[in-house]
């Protein structure tokens, strides 16, 4: 079988060299790429980014291998995603411009991908996406390709399109830029062990397989997505050539999946009231989000970054015509097969993709809202595909308009696409930013309100703000302990509010008894009020909710010195630095407990460490000044 496509006379006019002709339409997409990504470069870390770049107890060689062998260590089991975090996190720290970058070369990276592949499938096949069936000319006749460019223009497409900006602008989510990378690295390298058989390459997309699953397992998908291509190409599967070889993949992706699905329920959280969704509620909501994909994907406006949760009810009939409608579409494209198959290849690829983000596993993201733009940025390749291909064919038809037209339109299109992009990463600048365009569009998102709250409790003077950002999110959702939780945290920053965050902290743990933050704060809380005892209990409940949180063990630490069990306190304190050995805090309060035992040198050392960690440090400096004085 043919590997290349057959050049337009488009192509082949003109001057330029043969190596310049093939890797321009690359470096287009790459140039357009940036162009239209450029606002995304400036942008702050947002929400769960901080989970994602390598935490502090994770950034040396041990904590590497954490990554590895400990779950629950990173915030999803993903060990190539975060040992790759881990190695940016050495290059350039905790600036956020470099995470963009790379974010951006991967998602241009993954364009190109996308490019090849179309390529060496369009290549010597039967043209079965839109149009008549007919079979590409081979050898060096003069009939162009009727897809010549699909390829690059799919690749435009998908670079450009403004949902895709989810993926490219929110560091966290460097996680779908890298594994579609290994995914339509493997997807290649395999169909060329498709046409050789060779071992080497088929062992080469294997490992390029793993890789992406290590990465995100909604790659999972790749064995079923190539079989639905060979099935295109060749109109039926066989067992030896097809199947046979794919078993290993399936086998693979399906015990990734259902293993990232554990993780997301026992370490991420996706388990409780909003994830108690019976059978026939979850295809409802398959049903619909199929549809709600598929218009973002062909009218990209009013994009948002949490769209509206709606309610699922099976008693409501209308409701039931969104997963009938997926079957309907299904139905009439397979009796349509028989003249064109391209039309339920593309549609499977996308049905077939989405699968993972249909509800029918839990997934964190689906507390806030059943559909999300990052969800869909793997499976728009199936649609972008045959979209690509039916306009490329659709203008190579039409012989009487200029040869110029077809390329005039694109170029339109990619400009328009561009365009959108370009706005919409303004959405992902900062958090400030990010939450008030999403209560512009949805404002009842309780999630919003929350974690706009959060942001401006962090600035100063607005406090306020904060508080009745919280009040209108528990005004929307009541159940939730963390919103109780942080409206505490504004409520103790008032003075003569203290009263209100206890009583704030004790609701967040009768809705939830083992949240740990709720019991932190409220022994924060209770120590200021001169309430010890009690205090030490919920510093101690918090460990037990959540071991390893350093907070927690070293403040217990320092409250059992200050009641004169210094012993114990000091191991409290040591235990948070082992959790989190840049915690200046902790080391600051070892160095305090260790000069309230005499143990001055060591006081000395700890000191140290802290000005290493924050350089003129005025606490760390004072007590070295008063080490130093009664020498």
């Amino acid at each position: 079988m043919s590997s290349e496509v057959n050049e337009s006379p488009s192509d082949t006019a003109g001057p330029g060299h043969p190596i310049l002709r093939r890797i321009g339409p690359g470096a287009l997409v790459l140039f357009a790429t940036v162009l239209a990504y450029l606002p995304a470069l400036s942008g702050d870390f947002i929400w769960n980014d901080i989970d994602y770049v390598t935490a502090p107890a994770l950034r040396s060689l041990g904590g590497l291998e954490r990554i590895w062998t400990q779950p629950g260590a990173t915030q999803q089991y993903y060990p190539l995603l975060h040992s790759v975090f881990w190695v940016q996190h050495r290059v350039w720290g905790d600036h956020p411009l470099g995470y963009h970058v790379a974010t951006l070369l991967l998602h241009a990276t993954c364009a190109v991908l996308f490019a090849l592949v179309l390529r060496r499938l369009f290549a010597g096949a039967r043209t079965q996406l839109p149009g008549r069936s007919q079979t590409v000319a081979r050898g060096g006749g003069d009939r162009p390709h009727p897809y010549a460019g699909a390829e690059w223009l799919a690749a435009l497409l998908f670079a450009l399109h403004p949902v895709h900006v989810e993926s490219v602008a929110w560091i966290a989510e460097q996680k779908n830029t890298l594994s579609l990378a290994f995914y339509l690295a493997a997807a290649l390298v395999y169909l060329g062990f498709d046409e050789t058989r060779r071992p080497r390459a088929y062992a080469a997309a294997l490992a390029l397989f793993a890789c992406s699953l290590l990465c995100k397992t909604v790659t999972a998908t790749l064995p079923a997505a190539l079989l639905v291509t060979f099935w295109w190409k060749r109109g039926r599967l066989g067992w030896r050539r097809d199947v046979l070889p794919l078993l290993p993949w399936l086998a693979m992706g399906a015990a990734a999946g259902l293993f990232s699905s554990w993780v997301e329920q026992a370490y991420v959280g996706a388990q409780g009231r909003d994830f108690d969704l019976p059978a026939l509620s979850r295809a409802l909501v398959a049903g619909r989000a199929v549809w709600f994909y598929a218009g973002k994907l062909f009218w990209p406006f009013g994009l948002n970054f949490v769209y509206p949760r709606w309610t699922v009810d099976a008693a409501v009939w209308w409701q039931w015509l969104f997963p009938l409608g997926v079957l309907a579409v299904a139905a009439a494209l397979w009796v349509l097969r028989r003249r064109t198959r391209g039309p339920l290849a593309a549609y499977l690829l996308f049905v077939g993709s989405l699968f993972p983000a249909l509800s029918f596993v839990n997934l964190y993201g689906a507390r806030y809202s059943w559909v999300w733009d990052h969800w869909q940025y793997l499976p728009d390749l199936g649609l972008l595909a045959f979209a690509a291909a039916g306009l490329t064919a659709a203008w190579r038809r039409a012989a009487a308009r200029p040869s110029w037209l077809g390329q005039g339109l694109a170029a339109a299109l990619a400009i328009l696409l561009g365009s959108l992009t370009w706005a919409h990463c303004g959405m992902f600048h900062d958090n400030q930013a990010l939450y008030l365009t999403t209560l512009e569009r949805n404002p009842a998102s309780w999630m919003a309100h929350n974690n706009l709250g959060l942001a401006w409790s962090k600035m100063p003077g607005r406090v306020d703000d904060a508080v009745a950002q919280y009040e209108e999110a528990l005004r929307l959702r009541p159940d939730i302990a963390e919103t109780h939780t942080n409206l505490g945290n504004a409520w103790s920053q008032m003075p003569g509010k203290m009263g209100n965050a206890v009583a704030q902290y004790e609701e967040a743990l009768r809705l939830q008894p083992d949240y740990a933050d709720a019991h932190f704060y409220l022994g924060n809380a209770l120590v200021q009020g001169g309430r010890i005892p009690e205090a030490i209990h919920h510093y101690e409940e918090a460990l037990r909710a959540q071991p390893d949180l350093a907070e927690a063990s070293n403040n217990l630490g320092m409250v059992l010195c200050r009641i004169g069990r210094a012993q114990e306190g000091i191991g409290r304190i040591e235990a948070a630095i082992r959790m989190k050995p840049d915690f200046a805090q902790a080391h600051f309060a070892r160095g305090a407990a260790l000069l309230q035992a005499g143990r001055r040198d060591e006081a000395i050392a700890e000191c140290e460490r802290v000005l290493q960690l924050r350089p003129g440090d005025p606490s760390a400096l004072r007590m070295l000044e008063l080490i130093r004085a009664s020498q």
